[in-house]
């Protein structure tokens, strides 16, 4: 576990002796279970509802957990950022570039909130599957970090956790009455005008009632232009508990407005790390969740659990971005035409001749011109105002049975159970064309992609409209059986199978046209799971299991799937001729235990194989593609960890070696790409496409992982704690060969991200005993980092004016444009500052 093989960017370089040193000091492993023996008997759900009597060592993997106080003690804004600091094989991926729209990523597999990211991660809260129906995308705003009791992140391709549980399941639980009561009042400031006031309360009394309410006010102007966050939940949930039953009825609401202005051209970056390449990108997403979950213990050995939900979702999101069908374009000065449309329509002060690149850095004349004509919109115009609205109402309800007793003489525990879920979903989509300004905003001229108003491309009329309804049902029936074949050796075979439909309903084009959407959808497949552990001693346990489990294709890559129709994402979708289902197989083994000195440990192995991926891939159309099932991708690795408890003070690392690669041919996309086909043959800066050969990385997917952390209470009243992250490089999206080369010219841009550690500290102070302070200092070295990376054109010069055309040309040859490297960059050093006050 060198931390000099990260290679961390230059920022970084002068503190490779600090990270040595806490690397040989620190140990960490992030499961709640790691103080105890592993004897102790653990309530570890083993599927998304309850469950009684699982032991620990009965595992055949490497479960992580952690509580409340962890994830408040990591001084993390929300959950995927603890994941991020404290949990093994995780990393974040700042896509949006705002703190709740985190890409999280598990052993090379991901839940984000961006909509056509393919997903493989399942993330529950009480139970309800919190994975969006339309895109399976995952919104970490609408899970209140205050109301977080506890969560677990289990490994593999769990059938037992349902559809897209690919690489791994993440189950939250969240306060009740019973076990959190009291009143308490925390308000937060601190940088970039960020201020919160949190306050939970939860109480129970003698006749079996509890009840717990947590609100949660949060604002931020974000250290990046123009990138505000308003964030308001609020949760609330009501138990009753009388013998052998217990009843809760949850309400989860939130309003929340989310700004994250994206990646940056590197360029551009260089000259200001808060810069942002157009803006707003604006999601606004209204949620409110009622969940009853109930469970009944008939006795110490059967139990009873379930729930139903109702979830209404609304998002909603308005995006400024740059048209770059206009880049090869000339859009400067207006034609006599265009000149008599604009003097009609009463403007003034257009330029009657000369206006070029050189003397207009934001064109708009020719844009506005056109819009009046109605003519080519679409190609003059260097702006997008794209929006997108997205309603989704979704229910379900499941049951199971756990049942602990003997088979054969031999101790066992049997779970049983079944689900349904349905959604209705409504999506639209459309753009309107405009102009770019000075400050990266985008100024709308009423032209749209309608396939009118928006006029031709290439003498095909601009239509990205997309208003599609979409219907989907999935039920399932799971099992799984744990069985001692001796005390201390344990066999789990367990299996689910799931059957989903699809109807998609196009609103805008009949079922005979060749652009409709509708589409009758069905996937089945049982998954299957086997498991064995064994703990020759009390300090030591060995595991290894194999496991199955898929994922349907959602209703946004089912309407982008035909190669007659090909689309732009996000901007359209067309045709949908069916789509194989993602099948997962993982395998795993390891050892854990504790060594002498209190020191616990753990290593292992995983392999993780997909059949039939689905990946967007090129179309010989300029910047189109559809979705297609993809032959075969794999991720592999090693994982390390330790920890230790030394008194007062709490130490650990985890270290991950992960290989991502692609398993068959593929082409896609690479204009972006030096080493494209069309670069190959001459003509730099044109369309192409690459080739994705067996063995090739998946991008955005470092290689090394490696995190540290130590807490120590100085007193009673006073703790400091520090984290370390250190991530290694990764190629950029638009680099799936691995062959790009800068020339300076028409490739800008290494083509990946370079690897980098950050470090975190913070600190408690308990006043009184109802008051306390806490203080967080994020990034203490100030590091500038990236934690993402994409190849595309750049519409902008070295000195941030925008240019068409900037290679000149001809458009018999077609117009070179200059492709570039775009980052996602990480947040700089920060610090805030919250006053907690405990009224009982």
């Amino acid at each position: 576990m060198n931390p000099s093989v990260f290679h961390p960017a230059r920022p970084c370089r002068p503190r490779t002796a600090l990270v040595l040193a806490l690397a040989s000091a620190f140990a960490f492993n992030a499961q709640a279970q790691q103080e105890k023996s592993l004897a102790t008997v653990e309530v570890i759900g083993s599927t998304p509802l309850p469950g009684i009597g699982q032991p620990l060592n009965e595992l055949a993997a490497p479960v992580q957990s952690a509580t409340s106080r962890d994830i408040t003690a990591s001084g993390a804004l929300e959950l995927g950022e603890f994941m991020n600091r404290r949990l093994g094989s995780v990393h974040v991926n700042e896509t949006q570039g705002n703190p709740f729209q985190l890409d999280v990523n598990y052993r090379g597999y991901t839940a984000s909130p961006l909509l056509g990211t393919p997903q493989g991660l399942s993330v529950y809260m009480d139970g309800v599957r919190m994975n969006q129906p339309f895109g399976d995308v995952v919104s970490w705003d609408l899970i209140p970090r205050g109301a977080i009791a506890s969560m677990t992140l289990m490994p593999g391709s769990n059938p037992l956790f349902g559809l897209n549980t690919l690489g791994g399941a993440l189950s939250v639980q969240t306060k009740d009455g019973r076990n959190n009561p009291g009143t308490a009042l925390q308000t937060t400031l601190g940088s970039n005008a960020r201020r919160a006031v949190e306050f939970e309360h939860g109480g129970f009394n003698d006749k079996g009632l509890d009840w717990y309410v947590n609100a949660n006010v949060f604002k931020e102007n974000g250290w990046r232009d123009d990138s505000p966050s308003d964030v308001r939940q609020l949760f609330g949930k009501l138990g009753w508990k009388s013998g052998g039953t217990d009843l809760k009825l949850t309400l989860a609401h939130a309003d929340n407005q989310l700004n994250g202005n994206g990646l940056q051209e590197q360029g551009l970056l260089a000259a200001s790390r808060s810069s942002v390449y157009t803006k707003p990108d604006i999601t606004k997403n209204r949620s409110t969740l009622l969940n009853l979950a109930g469970t009944h213990t008939v006795n110490d050995n059967l139990l009873f659990s379930g729930n139903a939900y109702y979830r209404d979702l609304k998002t909603s999101t308005y995006n400024g971005d740059i048209n770059e069908d206009s880049l090869d374009q000339s859009v400067y000065q207006p034609s006599a035409a265009e000149r008599a449309a604009l003097t009609a329509a009463g403007y003034s002060g257009f330029p009657a001749s000369g206006a070029n690149a050189a003397n207009t850095p934001f064109p708009k004349w020719r844009c506005i011109g056109q819009a009046l004509l109605n003519d080519e919109p679409a190609e003059k115009c260097n702006g997008l105002i794209n929006r997108t609205r997205t309603e989704q109402q979704n229910y379900g309800l499941s049951g199971q049975m756990t049942w602990l007793g003997d088979l054969a003489g031999k101790r066992n525990q049997f779970v049983a159970g079944a689900g349904i879920d349905a959604s209705r979903v409504k999506f639209r989509q459309s753009s309107e064309l405009g102009y770019l300004n000075p400050d990266r905003s985008i100024t709308g001229v009423n032209a749209f992609g309608d396939g009118v108003t928006g006029g031709d491309v290439d003498g095909e009329p601009y239509d990205t409209r997309v208003d599609l309804k979409s219907r989907t049902r999935t039920w399932s029936v799971f099992a799984s059986d744990t069985l001692a074949l001796q005390d201390n050796l344990h066999l789990t075979l367990s299996g689910r199978y799931n059957a989903t439909s699809v109807k998609n309903r196009d609103q805008l084009h009949a079922d005979g046209d060749s652009a409709s959407l509708s589409g009758d959808h069905r996937f089945s497949r049982f998954n299957p799971a086997v498991g064995l552990s064994y703990s020759p001693t009390k300090t030591l346990n060995a595991y290894a299991g194999y496991s199955e489990s898929s994922r349907a294709p959602t209703s946004i890559e089912l309407g982008c799937a035909n190669p007659e129709q090909p689309c732009k994402l996000p901007n359209a979708m067309a045709g949908d001729p069916p789509l194989k289902q993602v099948v997962t197989r993982t395998i795993e083994a390891g050892l854990r235990g504790t060594a002498p000195g209190g020191v616990q440990w753990n290593a292992g192995v995983f392999r993780a194989e997909n059949r039939d991926d689905i990946l967007f891939v090129a179309d010989n159309q300029s910047g189109y593609g559809y979705f297609k099932n993809f032959g075969q991708t794999r991720r592999q690795g090693l994982e390390l960890g330790l920890s230790r408890q030394v008194g007062r003070l709490n130490v650990g690392a985890q270290y991950t070696f992960l290989d991502a690669t692609y398993q068959s041919a593929e082409t896609v996309n690479g204009s972006g790409n030096s080493s494209n086909d069309a670069a190959s043959a001459g003509s730099p800066g044109q369309e192409g496409s690459i080739q994705i050969k067996p063995g090739d990385r998946i991008p955005l997917i470092p290689r090394q992982m490696l995190k540290l952390f130590a807490d120590y209470a100085v007193t009673p009243a006073f703790t400091l704690n520090g984290s370390m992250v250190a991530v290694s490089g990764a190629l950029a999206r638009g680099n799936e060969n691995g062959g790009h080369q800068a020339d300076g010219t028409y490739y800008l841009g290494s083509g990946r991200s370079a690897g980098y550690a950050v470090f975190n500290l913070g600190a408690g102070y308990r006043m009184t005993p109802k008051l306390q302070l806490t203080a967080q200092l994020d990034n203490v070295f100030d590091t500038q980092y990236s934690t993402a990376a994409q190849l595309g054109a750049t519409g902008f010069d070295a000195n941030g004016n925008f240019v068409a055309r900037p290679l000149g040309g001809s458009n018999a040859d077609g117009y070179a444009l200059r492709q570039s490297t775009f980052y996602a960059p990480g947040a700089p050093r920060r610090i805030w500052f919250g006053l907690r006050y405990v009224f009982s």
